[in-house]
């Protein structure tokens, strides 16, 4: 697929870079920046920023569009890390007659990036983008884990039009179905119906309140490492640190948390993929949303550089194999911790009766998980997924 044909390039002299020799280590000076004029290699990459400014199904948000730019202009103006990074920037997506074409389009560049190992990094736009990512492995035949972080669900009325508040019933319902699960990280009880929260029950798809996150951030971590792909609605951060956003509240994540969060999202090696959605330039103040998304950003990448490949289970001989007798359980419970990294892992059974086949299921948990199962119960996190994989 060539790419050159449907990007706009970002235009750096905007950013008026000092010429200094401090200047040199800032990231606009550390990274590529796609040029009309050529197709870009994806070979010299591993990390390509993509803008999507496509707001017309956003809800009551329709400045989401100028988001892209702007937080170019906070981001590129940071200091680099310390490591060389193999990173582009593709421009903005040319957006579609329609809003179904920008998807089709937005899916397909992804899916070709993805294809040839290149992570992208999309910044929106709205919400509902999130639903042209996920097209993207469906057009793979790939299937995936999606971690949506978001102060709610967003699940819709199948019977509605798709937006950027109502978008996850479309991929529940999209047939083929590629979606092995899905999880939510961050929302708040109060800006979701109980009818939308006991349907996320019914359907085994993973809920985490902030609250229950706040209280011990490490737990995020094993949830996000399930995921190939994540997006990131900014609404889940407070409005008193990300005032950006008509739809956030005055509780959420405090920025500090959001950065540690998707720090993980880059630290996890089977992710391929990340979106951040619905900023409103018009609402910030003093670029302090913008400056914000800029360090997740920053925090993102840092954590791809320092990926460890631990979770492809090639050599057992990296890990450490812990059988845990539960008396609920029929067999031991088993788990696996990595030397290099500390991270666990709970292995769950998938059995199929009727070919009588056992397979196993490596499920990223934390040490706690293994400490519930010492006191001779099984972690809710095993039962979830068991029900999940054999229902």
């Amino acid at each position: 697929m060539l790419l050159s044909p449907y990007l706009i390039p970002f235009d750096l002299e905007e950013l008026k870079l000092p010429d200094s020799l401090s200047a040199n280590s800032l990231i606009a000076r550390r990274i590529h920046f796609f040029s009309s004029e050529e197709e870009p290699d994806l070979s010299m990459y591993d990390l390509a920023i993509i803008g999507v400014p496509e707001s017309r199904n956003a809800f009551e948000n329709s400045a989401a569009s100028l988001a892209p730019d702007e937080i170019r202009r906070q981001f590129y103006k940071l200091y680099s890390w310390n490591t060389p990074v193999r990173m582009i920037d593709l421009g903005n997506i040319v957006l579609g007659a329609t809003v179904e074409d920008t998807y089709h389009l937005v899916s397909d560049i992804l899916a070709h990036l993805i294809a040839n190992n290149v992570i992208p990094i999309i910044l929106g736009g709205s919400n509902d983008l999130a639903y042209a990512n996920y097209l993207a492995y469906k057009k793979l035949e790939q299937v995936v884990n999606v971690v949506a972080v978001d102060s709610r669900f967003d699940i819709g009325n199948e019977n509605l039009p798709i937006a950027s508040n109502a978008y996850l019933n479309k991929i529940i319902l999209e047939e083929p179905n590629y979606l092995l699960n899905y999880s939510n990280i961050g929302y708040q009880t109060y800006l979701n119906s109980p009818e939308e929260i006991d349907l996320m029950s019914k359907l085994f798809l993973d809920t985490y309140r902030v609250g229950m996150m706040r209280g011990d951030l490490t737990e995020v971590e094993p949830i996000i490492r399930n995921a190939e792909m994540v997006s990131l609605d900014i609404s889940v951060v407070r409005r008193p640190d990300a005032c950006g956003n008509p739809h956030n509240s005055a509780n959420g994540f405090y920025g500090e948390e959001i950065c540690q969060v998707i720090r993980y999202a880059g630290l996890n090696d089977k992710l391929t993929s990340f979106g951040i959605y619905e900023y409103d330039p018009t609402l910030d103040y003093s670029n302090q949303t913008s400056q914000l998304i800029s360090h997740i950003l920053w925090y993102f990448v840092e954590g791809f550089i320092n990926r460890q490949n631990d979770c492809s289970f090639k050599d057992l001989k990296q890990y450490v194999k812990y059988s845990v007798a539960v008396s609920e359980a029929v067999d031991e419970i088993v788990f696996y911790c990595s030397k290099k990294t500390g991270r666990w892992w709970i292995i769950v059974p998938i059995i199929n009766i009727k070919k009588n086949i056992k397979q196993k299921y490596f499920l990223p948990c934390s040490k706690k998980d293994y400490e519930i199962a010492c006191k001779d119960k099984i972690p809710e996190r095993w039962w979830k997924t068991y029900n999940k994989l054999n229902n």
